[in-house]
């Protein structure tokens, strides 16, 4: 049945040529800007629990993710390493790097948005860097007011292959790309006569896709992520931030945060049942919480998973589209259909609407907390273990120690 109106949005396309979309909001999915939260409670944990970088609170997991990786996929990603790890360390110092001019003294908002599109980012927003969700180990590292929002689309056919390597030549390709743009985009904004700092999508310095929202990029979907107007979930995300004169945008209300409540087929289809359908208030914002310890063990096995990006409606189709056929039909565009419920996993075969796999419990059983807590937990375990053993098992065991260690000195990937 048809559905009334409230507002249309209006964005730029893809590229500066392209013409202007037009998405219409359906009545009975019409919110706020942006997303619900409270700012008082934002606030509030913020000053008392604030977030650290999954680089450091979740580093147990991140290393043992690399020993349950098929063989092609861990070749692969030592080959991203390799080629992600000098961009990643030449945006950490790109904050010391002083302007190649003298400052313009004019707003460059305008140009800065268009030079983004020349270098291939599908979106670009301008907003505050909001500080309260910087991660305690970046606070010092954070220099600039202005944050510049740039998203960077991965290739749709290799995305909608979720679960594979493939879709994995997508997720990290695309980093390695938005890192060398993100660095070129700096050097232009320094050439206007200000400072710019890039802050890596694969060091991040605070979630980012609050200030995405309030850039008016898009807005939190069920499935966690940023329901941007052109790709849904398919970009990744990177913040510049500078000291020029810049003019912020304003969070919009693509009808995504009532839309999702409509929708959940990506809670119905996580294959680790880790999306709840019910919102709940989590630091101050209204959301679907996600339940990362179901989460990662199956993203981790499983190619980076990602099966909530792929059965996204607005993802594969488009937000227009979607929206579009919800105000027409009140139905959300391809639910309880193949050609978009569908997915393979690797050893448990196709999955058609209706459907979900089955695991062994063992494979949520998985590392948690900091590495140092982490490396303990195993120390204990190979005390434990060699209590009462002979003089050749404590060799042994003095050996697997040392090794167990040393691994205190190395650095965790990005995901």
């Amino acid at each position: 049945m048809p559905k009334k109106v409230h507002h249309v949005v209006r964005r730029a396309g893809i590229k500066l040529e392209d013409p202007v979309v037009e998405i219409p909001v359906a009545e009975d999915i019409a919110g706020v800007p942006g997303i619900p939260q409270r700012e008082k409670d934002v606030a509030f944990y913020s000053r008392e629990y604030p977030l650290e970088t999954q680089n450091v609170e979740k580093a147990a997991d991140r290393e043992w993710s690399w020993t349950v990786y098929t063989p092609e996929v861990f070749a692969y990603r030592e080959l991203h390493e390799a080629a992600n790890k000098p961009l990643v360390e030449a945006a950490a110092v790109t904050g010391e790097i002083e302007p190649t001019a003298e400052p313009v003294g004019r707003d460059i908002t305008e140009e800065i948005r268009k030079k983004a599109y020349e270098l291939g980012f599908g979106d670009v927003g301008f907003t505050r860097y909001d500080r309260r969700y910087t991660y305690v180990s970046k606070k010092r590292w954070v220099k600039f007011e202005h944050a510049i929002c740039v998203a960077l689309e991965q290739d749709y056919a290799q995305t909608q292959s979720l679960p594979s390597l493939e879709a994995e030549y997508a997720h990290f390709g695309t980093y390695e790309i938005e890192n060398a743009q993100c660095l070129k985009l700096a050097d232009f904004i320094r050439s206007l006569g200000y400072h710019a700092q890039v802050h890596s999508p694969n060091d991040n310095s605070a979630p980012f896709l609050p200030m995405f929202v309030q850039a008016g990029l898009g807005q939190l979907g069920a499935n966690g992520q940023l329901l941007s107007p052109h790709f849904g979930s398919r970009a990744r995300l990177a913040v510049i931030t500078t000291d020029g004169p810049l003019t912020y945008d304003e969070p919009v209300d693509y009808g995504v945060h009532k839309f999702c409540q409509e929708c959940l087929i990506c809670a119905d289809r996580c294959p680790a049942r880790a999306i709840m359908r019910d919102k709940v208030w989590w630091r101050g914002v209204e959301k679907n919480k996600l339940i990362y310890d179901r989460c990662r063990p199956v993203m981790s096995t499983y190619e980076g998973c990602a099966i909530c990006m792929k059965v996204c409606p607005i993802q594969r189709y488009g937000m227009k589209p979607v929206m579009e056929h919800y105000v027409e039909t009140g139905e959300v565009l391809g639910k309880r259909t193949d050609n978009l419920e569908g997915f393979t996993l690797r050893d448990k075969g196709y999955f058609g609407p209706g459907e979900l796999p089955s695991f062994d419990r063992k494979l949520f059983d998985f590392p948690h907390g900091t590495k140092d807590e982490w490396l303990f937990a195993e120390f204990k375990k190979k005390v434990e273990a060699n209590s009462g053993a002979t003089k050749e098992e404590s060799v042994v065991f003095a050996g697997e120690l040392k090794e167990l260690l040393d691994q205190g000195d190395t650095t965790v990937g990005d995901e």
